[in-house]
């Protein structure tokens, strides 16, 4: 008879300690991970909650009795475990953190060899089911846990992504959130000509000032403070296990991540011509028209990291970025990290004597964007059908590669539902045309009132 494992979502696992996930549940992961992968060897690490590091243990358990070595890189953010499983050529990587989830939340984001992502499509379900029936078979030899510093390796890689020499000394507001980034920038630091002024810097999984999650517009007001007490160049700030970085102009101005894409695709295509962009449907035309403009390839994919990186690595495309501040890269692993952006947008910064305002300026004043709306709405599914009956007869074209999507002449928008809560995502944008967008994106919230 098996029992039910609640804390298992589309791309990892993620659930409140001791109820939804504990040391038990922990363990079990282990030896499922181990019963549908088979690795040999396995790279661990944990976020800076208070609750991960005896998970990590008992996590460390499960694979070492199932006949695993584990190498384990203590302390760290999620593209640290995606460094090292590819840096130490590994069977797979585990790294225990929730993110941005509340302080009394953990999980758990899983990677096989190459640091290939494990999502519910791709292995998550199985592991979910060994786990639940809880039934493994007899380890005759146990693995053994070892011990490995691999920030050294990882910060030098990073440093690959920046011509130092060339770097302005800028001033630069950085708020960790009291998650895990800072120990990342005091280790950049040191090879750097920039001068941090430093938000919530120290780890503390107590979360003193919040959950470190910068998409919530009152957890912003600290960091355009510092801008403008500091006069800095420039701001960044980073959810828990920094795998996503949030940007701010000298202004204080959050700067939506979807014009970070198109400034990152730009980049990378004057480095590579015809090179391939992946980009989510959320909001698109910026990015589509930055390739066409640069001899690139924009290709669209559906919103999720686990697809995002698949079709990547099916493409070989050299970036992909989503609106949600995830960014990917061929040179990492074709996986994600909150680190590489920031590197990129000071070295185009310094490259182009300009500040971040005068480089996303025009493009924000091209195609003008509501930013992600969420509502909470009982019957997602027949609101999309709804919406898509109304706006149907004036569309240009519809897709439904991720909810729906709707272009018109000088306007567009996508709306989907939520993998875990009866909530639906609305993204509007138009062309050059301010008081359209705002106009339209009302229209719909009237829809979904």
């Amino acid at each position: 008879m098996t029992e039910e494992i609640t804390c298992f979502k589309p791309y990892d696992v993620r659930g409140q300690v001791p109820g939804q996930l504990n040391e038990d549940i922990a363990y079990r992961i282990g030896r499922a991970y181990v019963e549908f992968l088979k690795p040999q060897t396995v790279v661990v690490g944990y976020d800076i909650r208070l609750s991960s590091q005896q998970l990590c243990a008992a996590l460390s358990r499960g694979l070492t009795e199932s006949g695993v070595d584990v190498i384990n890189i203590g302390l760290c953010g999620t593209e640290e475990v995606y460094f090292a499983t590819s840096h130490l050529e590994t069977d797979g990587g585990i790294v225990v953190t929730a993110s941005h989830n509340p302080a009394d939340y953990n999980g758990m984001k899983f990677v096989r060899e190459s640091s290939k992502p494990i999502s519910g499509d791709t292995g998550l379900a199985e592991i979910k089911r060994l786990a639940e029936q809880n039934a493994f078979p007899a380890c005759a030899e146990p693995g053994n846990i070892s011990f490995a510093d691999t920030q050294p390796a990882y910060i030098a890689h990073l440093l690959q992504y920046v011509e130092i020499s060339s770097l302005r000394p800028l001033k630069i507001v950085c708020n960790a959130g009291n998650g895990g980034a800072g120990l990342t920038i005091d280790a950049l630091e040191h090879f750097l000509p920039i001068q941090f002024s430093k938000v919530y810097h120290e780890a503390d999984g107590n979360f003193p000032n919040g959950v470190p999650n910068p998409l919530l517009v009152e957890n912003r007001a600290p960091t355009i403070e510092a801008i403008k007490v500091q006069g800095a160049d420039l701001g960044i700030a980073w959810d828990g296990d920094f795998d996503r970085c949030f940007f701010f102009d000298e202004n204080g101005r959050f700067i939506e991540g979807y014009y970070i894409v198109g400034l990152l695709a730009q980049s990378f295509l004057e480095l590579e011509p015809g090179g391939k962009i992946v980009h989510d449907p959320r909001l698109t035309w910026n990015t589509i028209e930055i390739a066409k403009e640069f001899g690139g390839q924009a290709i669209q994919c559906k919103t999720g990291h686990a697809f995002i990186k698949e079709r990547m690595r099916e493409e070989d495309a050299v970036y992909a970025g989503e609106m949600s501040a995830h960014h990917y890269f061929r040179d990492f692993f074709y996986c994600d990290s909150g680190m590489i952006p920031w590197l990129l947008v000071i070295g185009l910064m310094s490259k182009s004597g300009k500040k971040l305002s005068e480089l996303v300026d025009e493009r924000m004043r091209a195609y003008p964007a509501s930013g992600e709306i969420n509502r909470r709405i009982e019957a997602p599914a027949a609101l999309l059908q709804e919406i898509e009956a109304k706006y149907s007869a004036s569309s240009t074209s519809v897709d439904h590669t991720d909810g729906l999507s709707m272009n018109f002449e000088n306007w567009r928008f996508n709306i989907r539902m939520s993998n875990t809560e009866p909530v639906v995502r609305l993204n509007v944008e138009s062309r050059a045309d301010e008081s359209l967008m705002q106009e339209k994106t009302a229209e719909l919230l009237a829809c979904m009132a």
